[in-house]
């Protein structure tokens, strides 16, 4: 990265105005995580979606991709998982119908129409994901809540999805604005942002707790003591570390690719020659990126909620208290009264699971967005081919091995790296007992790098393209 060029681009009144543009629609998202939906007393909820979240590993995943829409029930509360959704619906569609297909190829025009599919879909799919939403939690708090006189009208109803619903469609639009600035993809900045902004109630947390001195104080080498509290500083400094080591490790995961050497044939066209030139062919080791910790996350979430749900409507249903147990992520707060006794068989279940379908879905997704027979196709008709493979069906053949394998290894880093919090809290089990509330997230810190070196990327070209006249 050019970092110096990056502040010298800054001086350019366009690339200021894109940048503080970004900025600015990043606070406007901020505030709307504010809003409260108008729906009874916000502060009545609180506790059922605390419950929801430690309930559910998915809960707490959109808490955090919503930048804590969830805990403050605001009107941001469903997020951007709608359109996430209708993306993922759309891209499956595409390669399972010829004519939507055909459409994708078609160029800029035909990408417009399918990006308008996607935005259409996304709002009935936020519709129903507000109606449940309210209807869950609103059980959840008359039964942590049995004071609770109120009783929301149709009216009511009416009114508190519509301003889901919107906040869903506004952050949606916020995406879009971001893009088009041409710094970043605006959906994933959104999610960043979110993910960031739990940063600072983290850091008070973690601050609160290594500044209470009423455990004694940390003694340096019986020189002096400094006001801190000695088991949380050791803490915090191996979670420090640890860190750092899991941030190099992810920037070189999501950095590294299999470099394929394409040769172009030379053609003669008159008196004049084409070709005889040579391009490479990128293959990112984890080509998916985070999706497919989405897709696993998901997918084990919707035994739990639905759980949930029968529990919600029948406290006594004990189907639905089975599918809560076994499909609810071990964390701290769940352990005291999931496992009284201690770890158990049904403790590695859930992080079993998990590691199988991550694994699952990078071999799944890697094959919807990396077709190998198209780039095949393409490189014959353009006169490219591999040296010592021949062009078209023994060439998707060989790209088909080399992906496989790749693939092989970063399904792999995947999944280990979804495994981060379960490995932290399985520590500190056999250490102190219990696990720790502060579990390294893997898919947070996956999500933060991934977006964090694209935007880094295409602000550094888009400087260089700034900047072009000083370097003459």
């Amino acid at each position: 990265m050019h970092f110096k060029t990056i502040f010298r681009s800054l001086k350019n009144k366009d690339m200021l105005r894109r940048v503080l543009c970004v900025l600015g629609l990043i606070v406007v998202y901020r505030f709307l995580a504010h809003i409260p939906v108008p729906l009874g007393e916000p502060a009545t909820f609180q506790e059922a979606i605390q419950n929801l979240i430690s309930r559910s590993d998915f809960g707490g995943f959109l808490n955090l991709v919503s930048g804590g829409g969830l805990t403050s029930f605001s009107i941001i509360l469903v997020g951007l998982s709608p359109y996430i959704t209708a993306s993922i619906v759309v891209q499956l569609l595409t390669k399972a119908i010829p004519r939507l297909e055909e459409l994708s190829e078609d160029g800029e025009s035909g990408r417009r129409k399918i990006n308008q599919w996607t935005r259409i879909i996304s709002v009935p799919l936020a519709i129903v994901q507000s109606i449940a939403y309210i209807y869950i939690l609103y059980q959840s708090t008359l039964a942590t809540n049995t004071s609770i006189a109120f009783t929301p009208s149709t009216m009511e109803w009416v009114i508190s999805v519509t301003a889901m619903t919107a906040g869903s469609v506004l952050l949606m639009w916020l995406g879009e604005l971001i893009t088009e600035q041409g710094i970043g993809n605006g959906i994933s900045t959104v999610i960043f942002a979110s993910i960031i902004s739990q940063l600072p109630t983290t850091m008070a947390t973690l601050g609160a707790s290594l500044f209470d001195t009423s455990a004694g104080s940390l003694s340096l080498f019986g020189w002096f003591n400094l006001p801190v509290n000695p088991q949380i500083f050791w803490i915090v400094l191996g979670f420090a570390v640890a860190i750092l080591i899991v941030l190099y490790l992810l920037v070189k995961l999501n950095e590294a690719q299999r470099i394929i050497t394409i040769n172009y044939a030379k053609r003669v066209h008159g008196n004049s020659a084409y070709g005889g030139i040579k391009s490479i062919l990128p293959i990112k080791l984890i080509a998916a990126g985070v999706v497919p910790v989405i897709f696993a996350t998901a997918f084990l979430s919707l035994p739990a909620l639905f759980g949930q749900l029968l529990v919600t409507i029948d406290s006594e249903n004990t189907f639905g208290t089975q599918l809560m147990q076994l499909f609810t992520a071990p964390n701290a707060s769940n352990f005291a009264t999931q496992y009284p006794d201690g770890i158990t068989a049904q403790w590695f279940l859930y992080p079993a699971l998990y590691f199988l379908l991550v694994f699952l879905f990078t071999y799944f997704y890697t094959s919807i967005i990396f077709n190998t027979k198209e780039i095949a196709d393409n490189l014959q008709k353009q006169g490219g081919f591999i040296e010592g493979v021949r062009p078209g069906i023994t060439t998707a053949k060989y790209l088909d091995k080399t992906v496989n394998r790749l693939n092989l290894f970063g399904a792999l880093s995947l999944g280990l790296i979804a495994m981060l919090p379960f490995a932290t809290d399985y520590i500190f089990i056999l250490i102190t007992g219990a696990p720790i509330g502060l579990s390294l997230s893997g898919t947070g810190l996956l999500i933060v790098v991934t977006v964090a070196l694209e935007n880094l990327r295409q602000l550094d070209s888009r400087a260089l393209m700034v900047t072009y006249d000083d370097y003459k």
